[in-house]
C-alpha cells in the first residue's frame, strides 16, 4: 500500500488533474517563467552584440591594433629542407643537391623581374618609402618597391640554374622576417647581414660572396604596412655564396643583422636577429 501511495503522489506531482498543474506549476506559470527567460537571454545576446560591435569599430582592416609577435625580427634561410637547418649534399649525387636548387627556384620565382615590373614600383633607394595615411583617410591600398631578381647576380638563378651547388659553391637566401612599422637601420645606414663560422670552425669558412653588395637590405623595402595594406610586397633578399669552403666536413655557420634597433639575441628570444645553420659538402660516396 505505500508503494502504491508513492507511486500516486509523484503521478500528481508530474501531473494534476484536479488543479491542471505539471510538475507543480500552471501553465500560465510556466509561461511567465518561459517568457522571463526568453527576456533575460535576448537582452543578454543583444548586450554580446552591442559590445562585439563597439570593438570592432576600434579595429583597423589593414593594421594590428595589438602585435603578439616579437619586435624583434628573426633571419631565415633558404633553401631548407627540414626544421633542422641543415643543408648537406654530395656534390657527385645529383639527386642529392637538385632538390635545393629546386627549392630556390620555386621561392625566387615572383621576384622575375617582369613580375617585379607589373606589380611593384621603382623607388628611391638609400631611404624609407613611407606612405602615411592622412588623418581619417586611409592610403590604401599601398605600393610595395620591385625587388629583381637579377640583384641577387650569381645567386640568382638565371646564369647558373643550380646556384653553385654542382661545384660545391653554394648560395644559401638570408630574409629578415616582416615586422609592421619597423624602421630598420644603422645610423641611417641600410642594415646588413654578415655571416661566419662558428669558433669551433672558424678555419673551414673560406671566402663569402654576398649579393647585394655588403649584404644589405635596402631603406626603401621599409616600413613594412602589413599583409592587406600591401597585397604585392616583396621582401629584400640578401644572397651569400660559399667559394671554397672546408668539404667533407660539417661547418656551423651563423648570420647576424647588423642595425641599431635590431638587437641580437635576448632573454626572451635566443634567436632574434640572428639564423644558425650546418652546411656539409661531400666530394665522394
Amino acid at each position: 500500500m505505500a508503494n502504491e501511495g508513492a507511486k500516486n503522489q509523484w503521478k500528481e506531482f508530474i501531473w494534476n488533474p484536479r488543479t491542471r498543474e505539471f510538475m507543480g506549476r500552471t501553465a500560465s506559470s510556466w509561461g511567465l517563467i518561459l517568457l522571463f527567460y526568453l527576456i533575460f537571454y535576448i537582452c543578454l545576446g543583444g548586450l554580446f552584440a552591442l559590445t562585439m560591435y563597439v570593438m570592432l569599430q576600434t579595429l583597423d582592416d589593414h593594421k594590428p591594433t595589438w602585435q603578439d609577435r616579437l619586435s624583434t625580427p628573426g633571419l631565415v634561410i633558404r633553401p631548407n629542407s627540414d626544421e633542422t637547418f641543415q643543408i648537406i649534399y654530395n656534390i657527385q649525387n645529383t639527386e642529392s643537391w637538385d632538390m635545393y636548387a629546386q627549392a630556390l627556384d620555386k621561392f625566387l620565382s615572383p621576384y622575375n623581374d617582369s613580375i617585379q615590373a607589373q606589380k611593384n614600383h621603382e623607388c628611391t633607394p638609400d631611404q624609407y618609402f613611407k606612405q602615411e595615411d592622412s588623418g581619417d583617410v586611409k592610403n590604401n591600398p599601398k605600393r610595395s618597391c620591385q625587388f629583381n631578381r637579377t640583384i641577387l647576380e650569381a645567386c640568382s638563378g638565371i646564369h647558373d640554374r643550380y646556384y653553385g651547388y654542382q661545384d660545391g659553391k653554394p648560395c644559401i637566401i638570408i630574409k629578415l622576417n616582416r615586422v609592421i612599422g619597423l624602421l630598420p637601420g644603422n645610423n641611417g645606414q641600410a642594415p646588413s647581414v654578415t655571416c661566419g663560422a662558428k669558433k669551433e670552425d672558424s678555419e673551414k669558412m673560406g671566402e663569402l660572396v654576398y649579393y647585394p653588395p655588403n649584404g644589405t637590405f635596402n631603406l626603401m623595402y621599409y616600413p613594412y604596412y602589413g599583409k592587406k595594406a600591401q597585397v604585392n610586397y616583396s621582401q629584400p633578399l640578401v644572397a651569400v655564396k660559399f667559394l671554397n669552403i672546408t668539404h667533407n666536413e660539417d661547418v656551423n655557420i651563423e648570420c647576424t643583422i647588423h642595425a641599431d634597433n635590431i638587437p641580437t639575441g635576448s632573454e626572451r628570444d635566443k634567436f632574434a636577429g640572428r639564423v644558425s645553420f650546418k652546411l656539409r659538402i661531400n666530394t665522394h660516396n
